[in-house]
């Protein structure tokens, strides 16, 4: 057992289980009551805690957009008080997302090594100290470095939750519970909205301008966390002291073919080949980046948006939380239906179509209209939102190596990393007259790229099923 697991009950090793659940593959007889359970016990210890962890992390990664506006008008903003240009201010966002691309791959291994909790619980606590460390900012060059160390520890958190999650659900299990953590987003955008209306108010305090309390006051938050977290999120099942021994080898057992058990050894660079020359999964990391543009856009140009739509820098950043809100509702919906009937590609497909429409509504509507062009940006941020939990979960359930699973997830989101570099540049300062025609068209047709994408790749994966089944069906089936 690897030294970073901690002990478990009985002194049993995590091993000892895995071979238990083994040995008992053939006589185990499935009980529905007793799967209830232990699906209910996780739930409760694991997705809450995950959704918050991504709560305050989109918080700390997204509140520059509010600080951007926030009390332009008295030009107590970030942007006069640091003397950044539009340009100096995007290149400052997308100096994060190369961060961000570059160590995902890294922070998944290390996960893996040193455990989940210890290593979620580091990376909180340094991501919140550097978002309070944004509010003590003063030039360009210091908010540049500040973003670029925080998208470094930011980087691991997203794809190691997803990855986490392979430790203890099925494939047809995940989409729904990634839904749930990475609605959360949306649910820190309504929040982040809010809190800077709120925040707003405090300009001068103490001396200090209100997009400075910004930063501290949403940082601070994931550094006392991360102290609850280190304790209190679990590790793998094997581990778990809150499972009876029983419910920990029914957990083995559930995952024994699929699982990417905390027992398992580390990847070895013959696997790591393998993933890397597996070419069907750049299809998926394709799809991926074509709806990455809009999640980006949408977590850090919303306010700028809005206040496009005739609403000023207080009043922009409240009328932020309608859209996060519906959007949250809609990607939940959106995962728990493609969970249900197991069909993760058409879900995605249909709801980047959903989302390419109310941009192509932004876009072709006059910059005037602004209840109308309101209504397609929630449209957007609906269909935008809800294609993302259920292509992490497609993926995943095509992935047969459980040693693959974390090198697997983390390359995927790392290809969105070009894609939401994408997204910082789209919508440009000098169309906000016109209503960010630009922006809103790039979106529409990436998603409509990504949508075309989900159709092609279960077709694919169809079409490679019904030759498995040829060969004579004992092969496992690709999930479309």
């Amino acid at each position: 057992m690897s030294a970073s697991l901690k002990d478990i009950d009985n002194e049993k090793s995590a091993v000892d289980y895995r071979e238990d659940a083994e040995s008992q593959t053939d006589s185990y007889v499935y009980d529905e009551a007793a799967e209830r359970t232990l699906l209910r016990k996780q739930d409760i210890r694991i997705i809450p805690l995950s959704s918050a962890i991504y709560l305050l992390a989109y918080l700390d990664r997204s509140n520059i957009g509010n600080a951007k506006i926030l009390n332009s008008e008295t030009h107590n903003d970030l942007l006069s008080e640091t003397h950044m240009t539009s340009l100096q201010y995007t290149i400052a966002l997308m100096v994060f997302l190369i961060a961000y691309a570059l160590f995902e791959v890294p922070s998944n291994y290390l996960l893996k090594r040193l455990s989940p909790s210890r290593w979620i619980a580091f990376l909180m606590l340094v991501w919140g100290a550097l978002t309070m460390g944004l509010g003590g900012t003063h030039t360009y060059a210091e908010v540049t470095v500040v973003r670029f160390l925080l998208g470094v520890f930011e980087a691991g958190l997203f794809p190691g939750l997803v990855y986490f999650l392979t430790f203890w659900y099925r494939t047809e299990e995940r989409s729904m519970r990634v839904a749930f953590i990475l609605a959360s987003a949306t649910l820190a955008g309504a929040f982040g909205g809010a809190i800077a209306f709120a925040v707003g108010h405090m300009n001068q305090d103490q001396g200090l301008s209100a997009w400075r309390w910004l930063f501290i006051l949403e940082g601070l938050p994931s550094c006392l966390s991360s102290f609850l977290v280190f304790f209190l999120l679990p590790d793998y099942p094997e581990t778990a002291r809150w499972l009876t021994p029983e419910e920990k080898k029914l957990a083995a057992h559930r995952l024994r073919n699929q699982g990417s058990l905390g027992s398992s050894k580390p990847m070895t660079w013959h696997e790591a080949k393998d993933t890397l020359m597996d070419w069907r999964l750049y299809g998926h990391y394709a799809i991926y980046f074509g709806v990455s543009p809009p999640f980006s856009s949408l977590s850090l140009f919303t306010p700028s948006i809005v206040a496009g739509l005739g609403f000023k820098s207080l009043k922009a950043n409240l009328m932020t939380v309608p859209p996060y809100a519906a959007a949250y509702f809609v990607t939940v919906l959106t995962s728990w239906s493609a969970d249900r009937y197991n069909s993760r590609g058409l879900h995605s497909g249909i709801a980047c179509l959903v989302g390419a429409a109310g941009f192509i509504a932004s876009a072709v509507l006059p910059a005037d209209a602004y209840p109308h062009r309101y209504g397609a940006l929630i449209v957007g941020a609906c269909g935008s939102f809800a294609s993302i939990p259920p292509l992490l979960g497609w993926i995943t359930s095509n992935t047969f190596s459980t040693a693959s699973a974390g090198l697997v997830i983390a390359l995927n989101i790392s290809f969105g990393a070009p894609g939401q570099i994408v997204g910082v540049w789209i919508y440009k300062a000098n169309e906000a007259q016109k209503g960010y025609p630009t922006g809103h068209w790039t979106n529409a047709a990436l998603l409509l790229f990504s949508a075309a994408g989900c159709l092609g790749l279960s077709l694919f994966y169809r079409r490679r099923n019904a030759e498995l089944f040829r060969q004579g069906g004992e092969q496992r089936l690709y999930r479309y």
